[in-house]
């Protein structure tokens, strides 16, 4: 049997506070949302100012990136570049860029989804929260 990694809740805390962090350091007004790698929801945060929709959209994105593990980056760019009929695949609806997959050991931990400003603010965001794991 392998053995499997999982995120505990001091990893989630970390990542959100440094996901906030970034946010705000940039006046960012986002939603943060965090899944394990079932895509089940850990932890959702809406800053100050952030338009109400983004409350779904960041824990679509994360929830896609964990089921898919990888970033949705990736499934933005598979649909953008004519591969359309990947838009009926189940359970995804986050296809837009700032899930970003968490990895560790090759293995998926889970997603960090950000939601609210531009795409790539989206996934630095996303990232600067993963980075404070160290991994």
């Amino acid at each position: 049997m392998k053995t499997k990694h999982e995120l505990e809740l001091a990893d989630v805390k970390a990542i959100a506070a440094a996901a906030e962090a970034e946010a705000l350091k940039n006046g960012w007004p986002v939603t943060i949302s965090i899944v394990d790698d079932g895509g089940h929801l850990l932890w959702l945060q809406r800053l100050d100012g952030a338009a109400a929709i983004s409350s779904h959209i960041a824990p679509a994105k994360a929830r896609s990136a964990a089921i898919g593990r990888k970033d949705t980056k990736a499934f933005e760019d598979m649909i953008n570049n004519g591969r359309t009929a990947f838009l009926s695949a189940p359970f995804v609806d986050g296809l837009l860029e700032g899930g970003v997959a968490i990895v560790k050991d090759g293995q998926c931990l889970g997603a960090v989804g950000v939601s609210g400003v531009k795409a790539n603010e989206d996934a630095q965001v996303a990232k600067a929260g993963i980075a404070a794991l160290g991994l």
